[in-house]
Formats: structure tokens, C-alpha cells, sequence
């Protein structure tokens, strides 16, 4: 009798690197857009100002309210959603208030402040505003939060001709 010599040969798994890098494409891609969803990859916010006065100069471009604010980062920021007709009614006695005009407003009432404006509620990027006289409705953008931490519940603001 004659014994034979098995000789076992154990296999090496196949790795399959083209689906490997495929797979690992996904999860990253996946996670690059949970981190982004949460906002880890945003630009940081400029910290608001500490001081309680704010101006900016509002001008009129291309049919709307817009205005600059080097510190804050914003270039032809536009007033909308109701915003623009507010500023009308608190420019209307200054002349050529279209080339510009000094807007002062803060979240807290000063001296000669003109018009205030009370928090009605949020939406997922701005908050909506009511002015009394005469009664309108109005949308401030994100820019907001470039001067305040979270939204005022009233803005004051004073609108004056530029020297």
C-alpha cells in the first residue's frame, strides 16, 4: 500500500482593491457631507462687536438697499423681504439718501433713535421683524448674526444724512 502525500494549500483571500477604494470613497464622501450639513467646514463668524452702537451706510444698488462692512466681511449686502420698504418709510426726508446715508441701530433704545423694530419670529436662516409706524413686516438675513450672538428681540435704528 502505497501512502500518498497530501499536502494541503490553504488560499490567500482575494482582496478585491477596487471595490475596497470604492467602499472607503463612500464612507468618506458620506462623512464630508455630515460634517458639512453640521457646519464644520463654514468659514468662522467674525465675533460681534462689543460696543452697543452699530452704523452702517446703506445705498441704493442695482434697484435695492444694499450696504458694506469691511469688519463684518459683507460687500453690497442686500435688504430684502420687506426690509427695502422699511428703509424707504426712514429715508424719506433725506435727500439723495440712495447714495448713501448713516444708519445707526443697536438692540438697545439711545438717544434720538427713530424707529424700532420687534422680533417676531425665526425661520432656518433669518428672523422676521415688524416696525409699528406704519405697521410692515420685514426679513433680516443671517448678516445679522455678524453683529449679534443670537437675534435681538427689538432693533432701534436712526437713519441721518452723511456730512
Amino acid at each position: 500500500m502505497e501512502t500518498e502525500n497530501v499536502v494541503s494549500v490553504r488560499r490567500r483571500p482575494v482582496v478585491h482593491w477596487g471595490r475596497l477604494g470604492l467602499m472607503l470613497a463612500m464612507v468618506l464622501i458620506a462623512a464630508g457631507g455630515i460634517a458639512w450639513y453640521n457646519g464644520l467646514f463654514a468659514a468662522p463668524r467674525p465675533k460681534p462687536p462689543a460696543n452697543s452702537l452699530m452704523v452702517i451706510v446703506p445705498y441704493r444698488f442695482q434697484g435695492t438697499w444694499v450696504f458694506d462692512d469691511k469688519a463684518a466681511g459683507l460687500v453690497r449686502e442686500p435688504f430684502v423681504a420687506g426690509i427695502p420698504e422699511m428703509i424707504d418709510v426712514l429715508v424719506k426726508d433725506i435727500p439723495k439718501a440712495d447714495q448713501g446715508f448713516r444708519l445707526t441701530f443697536s438692540a438697545m433704545p439711545f438717544p434720538g433713535h427713530q424707529k424700532e423694530l420687534a422680533w417676531l419670529r425665526g425661520d432656518s436662516t433669518g428672523n422676521y421683524y415688524a416696525m409699528k409706524d406704519p405697521p410692515m413686516e420685514g426679513w433680516l438675513c443671517p448678516a445679522l448674526f455678524r453683529y449679534y450672538e443670537k437675534a435681538p428681540k427689538m432693533i432701534y435704528m436712526k437713519a441721518e444724512i452723511i456730512q
